[in-house]
């Protein structure tokens, strides 16, 4: 078994748990939490390595890579349509040789699952095939996910889809290139696409922006990224997930103590300013050139916020399951574009939070969270989403009865597959590793 010292995996990692059982009641922390996360490397980043590899005249070693429903679904679509693609789950490896913009299998049936990156990707990325033929469908839930727009960019490039959501069939014609017209304001994501092909299109894009794109961090990402891989390495280190970041950060104001994250950090991620909030909250971070550690000495002491979450509304969510547990309202902005990820992310977590008892106001563009007293006894419904059960995963960590005794439980936590496939894992150790220390 070959093992990344650099990146070295947790045992969960090692050695997959048992199926959890569903719904899973979450069981408190009776003691400051204690404990050390190695976290999943970043999905966003992951995703475009593979696609930007793919595209290199390289062949390139990721490494840092996230395992994850996600990134086995990009592997297995860039495998279908012909690019080698191995992987070295144990080492956190990844390896593709670059076919230099060409698409070397030209009729291919792509399944999506429900995977924005690989979507909206895989989509422009076929595109660069003059007479190829594939045939694209996802779950349930990504067959109501926004594509349209980036469709019709590409019609204009002689692509032609038979339908404007999945499922659907795409004939391309290769990338001639020029002015792209496209409306990003459902997905970043859909430029991120256009920008990663457009440097193989036969002329470069022009691409003219219609609406503003769903989360600037993520195209800024995208543009530096292209820059990397442009140098031709034959390595590439992934950094750890910064939303995924988000749970073991919001965990210490809800039970006290301290988590240490040592690959949290670097220089590619937006969600990276939830920390900047934890902080006005009350969460301390150790210094800078120490391994990161954060920690909180006086949870049930904080005052709720206000806050813009546009430009890192994947972590929305675990603000507003924290909100309950905050000293007067807090207001979250900026994530009208959530309602049309992996569920309406904002009537979701509205409707999950009534549930336990909080007064919630729902807007078309925010949240507003009046605390109440929690009621016990809920299982939260998570819709698929991975989110919603890590964000209710940590609020559950709360000692409500004083005594240890569960008081919610989440449906389906085995969504968190997605992302973060260890999650609840990593979360029963550190609070096994608080009764110890």
């Amino acid at each position: 078994m070959k093992i990344n010292l650099a990146r070295r995996p947790t045992f969960a990692t090692l050695f997959p748990s048992m199926p959890l059982a569903d719904p899973l009641p979450v069981i408190p922390f009776t003691r400051p939490a204690r404990g050390r996360v190695l976290l999943p490397g970043s999905k966003s980043i992951t995703n475009r390595a593979l696609i930007l590899g793919a595209l290199s005249r390289e062949t390139v070693t990721l490494r840092g890579a996230l395992f994850s429903r996600d990134t086995h679904i990009m592997v297995a679509a860039l495998q279908a349509l012909g690019f080698i693609v191995t992987t070295d789950e144990p080492a956190l490896t990844i390896t593709i040789t670059g076919q230099h913009g060409n698409i070397p299998v030209k009729e291919a049936v792509i399944a999506v699952g429900n995977a924005g990156t690989a979507a909206r990707f895989l989509t422009a990325l076929v595109c660069l095939r003059e007479h190829g033929v594939y045939h694209f469908d996802g779950d349930d839930a990504m067959r109501s996910r926004p594509i349209g727009a980036l469709l019709d960019a590409l019609a204009t490039q002689g692509a032609t889809a038979n339908a404007r959501n999945f499922p659907f069939t795409l004939q391309t014609a290769g990338l001639p290139g020029g002015k792209v017209e496209l409306d990003a304001s459902e997905s970043s994501q859909m430029l991120s696409a256009l920008l990663m092909v457009g440097t193989h299109a036969r002329t470069p894009f022009r691409i003219s922006l219609t609406g503003t794109p769903g989360s600037r961090p993520f195209v800024k990402m995208t543009e530096r990224m292209i820059g990397q891989f442009e140098a031709g390495p034959t390595s590439y280190d992934i950094e750890g997930d910064a939303s995924a970041a988000s749970y073991f950060l919001t965990l210490p104001l809800v039970t006290g103590g301290e988590i240490t994250l040592p690959n949290y950090g670097g220089s590619l991620q937006g969600d990276v300013k939830y920390l900047e909030v934890l902080e006005l909250i009350g969460l301390q971070a150790g210094a800078p050139d120490e391994i990161p550690r954060f920690h909180c000495d006086a949870p049930g002491k904080m005052m709720g916020v206000t806050h813009n979450f546009r430009e890192f509304s994947d972590t929305f969510l675990t603000l507003a399951a924290l909100a309950p547990l905050l000293d007067g309202p807090t207001k979250i902005t900026g994530i009208a574009h959530t309602r049309k990820q992996e569920t309406d992310r904002v009537a979701g977590m509205a409707r999950e939070l009534i549930k336990l008892g909080q007064r919630v106001v729902e807007e078309e563009d925010s949240l507003e969270i009046y605390p109440q007293p929690l009621q016990s006894g809920q299982i939260i419904e998570t819709y698929h989403d991975h989110r919603f059960a890590m964000s209710f995963g940590i609020l559950g960590c709360h000692d409500l009865h004083g005594d240890g005794r569960p008081w919610l439980a989440i449906k389906d936590p085995g969504c968190c597959a997605k992302t973060f496939p260890h999650f609840f894992d990593e979360l029963e150790s550190v609070r096994q590793n608080s009764l110890t220390n």
